[in-house]
Formats: C-alpha cells, structure tokens, sequence
C-alpha cells in the first residue's frame, strides 16, 4: 500500500497597522472586511468544519486538518487565536490526534516566524526567524517541531545547515532544488517517492533528511484544476504512485477553498474516503520517516551566485531581489525594478541599527541578540512580566524608563524582522497593499528610533526608495508611496498598543 502525503502551507502575510495593532478595511476583499477575513471564510475555516453527507441528522463535519500535513505562519496564527477561536481550536486538536495516530507525530510543521526569504537574511536575523517560528510552534503546539516549512522554500546550504544546527528532523523542497544525488550510479534524478540526507556543510557527522515533493502532479492541483472531481484527484495520485512507496505533494494550502472553490470539499473526500479505498495509507512525513530511513545523500542547488533557489521563481531567489522575470500580471510595459532599491532601503535601515543594538550589551541587556531571540516569549503570551523579561536579560533591576528604552528596542528590532515578509516583493508594482505593509513596518521602526532619540534615517531612507519606480504614474516613486499612504498612519504614543512595550 503506497503512502501518500499531503502537505498544506497556510499562510497570509500580517495585516495590522503596526501602530494601533488593528487591520483596516481592504476594500479589494469586499463584501469581507479585509483578506484575512474573506480567506478564513473560504479556506481555513472551510477545511476546519468540511461537511459532508446530507442534512440533519446524517451530516458530518471532517477536520481536514487530522489528515493533512501542514503549517500555519505564526502571524496568521496569532490573528487565528484571537479572532476566529473555534477553527484555531481544530487546527491544535487536528495535530494532537494525528499525534495520536501517527505514533507520536504530529501533521504540523513550524514555520520561518516572518516569512522571509532567509537565504537573503544576514545571519543573525537567519537565526532569529528560525527560532522564534521553533518557540511559536512549541507554544501554540505544546511539542517539540520536527520540521520547518521554509518560506517559498527558498534555501542554500547556510539555511539548511542552520536547519540541523536547530534540531530539525527533516525539510521540503521542490525537485529542482537539488543539484546532484550520491546514489552510485550516473542517474542525477530526483525520486520524490524517498526521503534523501543533507549533510551539514561544516560538520558532515550531522544531517537532515530531505522530501522533494512530486512536481508535476503539485502543480496539477495548484494550477490545472485537479481538484475539480474528488475522483479524478485520487486517479491521478494513484498514477503518479505508480508502483512506489510514498507519493508526496505541497501545495499553497489556500488552494482548497479559496483559490479552487469547493477544494476543501474535494480534499476531504479525498483523504477521508476515496484514497484509502485505492489502497493509499494517509500518512505525514515524520511518521514516513521512523519506517524508511534516507539510502543516498542530495546536495543542493544553491542558485545564482550561491543566493539560493525557491518553488516560486525560476531564477533561484530573485524575485525578492530584483526584477528577475517573475510576476503575477500587470501590464505588458510594467517591470518590477523597484524590488532593488526596495531591499535596498530596507537592508539599510536594518543595518543602521545594528550597531545602536549592539550598544545596549552592558547597559540594557546582558547580551542583546539573545535577548531579542528570547524576546519571543513576550510578542507569544501578553501576560508574561515585562519587568521579571528584563531583569533576567539586563542582570539587575532596571528604572521605570530603562525598562520601557529596553522594551523599545526590542519592538524596533521586531519591526526590523517583520519588514521583510516576503509578499512585499512578490507581486507587480510597488504601491500594492502588500508592499505598503512592509512599508508601515519600516516606518513604525523610523518612529521607534526617533523614540529612543537615535540619529534619524528617514531622509537617507526616503531618497533610497525614490529609485523604486512605480509602474502606475499617478504613483511615481516609493518614496511618493511611503509619504502618501504609510507616514499618515503614524498614531500618537498614547495610543499605541503592542505586544512588547505593554
């Protein structure tokens, strides 16, 4: 009986004003109030509580979640958890039952926390991003991840080494990731019906274990209408097994329900009836993994000038750093330049305070990078102590106003993370909603660093982002976009809740 996987990467990028901590209507999501809210009604939810069978009392409600491998980003989680209770309730009790059935594994996988492109990360943030997606996972999961589901699976042998140096079991990528397969024969051929080891680059007596998910039958469902017919769906599984032992596909997991209305209802049929009656066992990766151990070792391929490669740009990663070819429409002249100067304004700011964090060893904190990795506990649980958080990262009791620049730049540090989400660089144009977001986040940082009255960046700031040429002329440039839609936003102190500095 072949085993079959599914994995589902849920994710939307954060919304909120990062001043107020409330999302504000989209108007492009209506009759919603916003995306968030449209895309739990069609995917989320829908696959928390798929019914099935007639009316009452014969209807049944199916957690697809019990059957599907996945991750949720940590952002979308939080807004879960607060916002919708009951389908963030069925995607906690959907990975402890699988747990339960899979021999101690669990069908959820954590995730990098802010959705950036990590190879394109300097080391420190790598680090960060992995750990504070690990503890978000450990808190909301209440167990130990085996696996992370690495944004757009952009990689190169430093995320991955980072990877196994966190403790992970294993990874997915998509087959073209590899560069070459130690199999003893001159077939370099990805088989994404077995697991395959990754050797630590500096210390080859470690490893992970690595799932090429199946490429073409992936793409089938995300883009050639597989799932209109629950039957058809599981015949092309069952062709695509072909003889194997595991078949394995990862998807956007919004693709069931909201990008293919009824997805939802054609997975859970799917997994639920119809595989398991073709003879699959529906399984998740870490159980796979206990029964067939990796025989042949992959290396990577790691993209153009070692940048990385990803599933969503041809050109190794560069869709989130140049105008590389990729992009989801537009107009036949538009190009998407602006994503150089964009990164390139951001790096700056990130870089300019490297060395006013690094200042603070001493005086705020004992050692700050590790503070600001453990400072994921307070953005995790609002009740935790601020006062008892400091005293055990400062080595003392600190004033009143030392703890409140302390959790300051903690909060400027956040908003240095969070302003690389990469939505900002996937899409067309810069005046996109996605691409302002990440714009609030630099400018809630700007704010930040004026708060703790260190030297001001905005104008080097601005005059870097009016190299960003917008496609639309009534936009013109970034910095025009910045002015106009980000910097009006700004809310006076008083009025600012956040998870760090309350």
């Amino acid at each position: 009986m072949p085993s079959l996987i599914i994995h589902g990467h849920f994710y939307q990028p954060p919304r909120e004003n990062p001043w107020t901590g409330i999302i504000e209507e989209q108007p492009s999501a209506a009759p919603f109030h916003d995306w968030n809210e449209r895309i739990h009604f069609e995917c989320y939810r829908a696959n928390a509580f798929v019914r099935t069978g007639e009316a009452a009392p014969h209807e049944q409600f199916i957690n697809n979640y019990a059957n599907l491998s996945f991750n949720f980003g940590p952002t979308l989680l939080s807004w879960l958890e607060k916002h919708h209770v009951f389908t963030y309730a069925r995607i906690i009790e959907a990975d402890r039952q699988s747990a339960l059935s899979h021999g101690g594994h669990g069908n959820a996988i954590a995730q990098a926390f802010g959705h950036a492109i990590l190879p394109l990360c300097n080391e420190r943030d790598l680090r960060t991003q992995i750990r504070w997606g690990l503890a978000d996972f450990r808190y909301r999961f209440g167990r130990e991840a085996e696996s992370m589901w690495l944004p757009e699976t952009a990689c190169n042998d430093r995320v991955m080494s980072a990877l196994i140096d966190e403790g992970l079991r294993y990874a997915i990528l998509a087959p073209h990731q590899a560069a070459r397969v130690n199999t003893g024969s001159d077939s370099d051929v990805i088989d994404p019906s077995i697991p395959y080891r990754y050797m630590h680059r500096d210390h080859p007596d470690k490893s992970i274990a690595v799932f090429f998910y199946d490429g073409p039958t992936s793409r089938a469902i995300a883009f050639e209408k597989l799932l209109s017919s629950s039957g058809e769906f599981v015949a092309a599984l069952a062709q695509s097994a072909n003889g194997k032992q595991m078949i394995n596909i990862a998807t956007d997991g919004e693709t069931y329900g909201h990008h293919f209305k009824f997805g939802d209802l054609c997975l859970a049929h799917a997994l639920a009836e119809e595989a398991p009656a073709r003879g699959f066992t529906v399984t998740n990766y870490g159980a796979y993994l206990d029964e067939h151990q990796p025989e042949f070792e992959v290396e990577l391929n790691n993209g153009p000038n070692g940048e990385g490669t990803s599933w969503s740009c041809s050109h190794g990663v560069g869709r989130w750093i140049r105008d590389c070819g990729c992009h989801t429409g537009g107009e036949p002249s538009w190009n998407q330049a602006w994503r150089t100067p964009l990164r390139d304004a951001l790096d700056f700011l990130r870089d300019q305070n490297v060395e006013h964090f690094e200042a603070t060893r001493g005086s705020l904190f004992i050692d700050p990078w590790q503070t600001r990795d453990d400072s994921i506990a307070l953005i995790l649980d609002p009740n935790e102590s601020r006062e008892k958080f400091v005293f055990e990262h400062a080595g003392r009791w600190l004033s009143a106003d030392e703890q409140l620049k302390a959790l300051t730049y903690l909060e400027l540090q956040r908003m240095l993370l969070l302003m690389y989400t990469s939505c900002g660089w996937f899409f067309n144009d810069i005046s996109g909603i996605e691409t302002i977001q990440i714009l609030k986040y630099a400018a809630r940082a700007i704010d930040l660093m004026e708060q703790l009255k260190l030297p001001s960046v905005r104008e080097r700031f601005i005059e870097i982002l009016s190299a960003a040429k917008s496609n639309r002329p009534e936009m013109r440039t970034g910095a025009d976009v910045y002015r106009r839609f980000v910097e009006p936003l700004k809310v006076k102190p008083s009025c600012r809740p956040n998870s760090l500095m309350t």
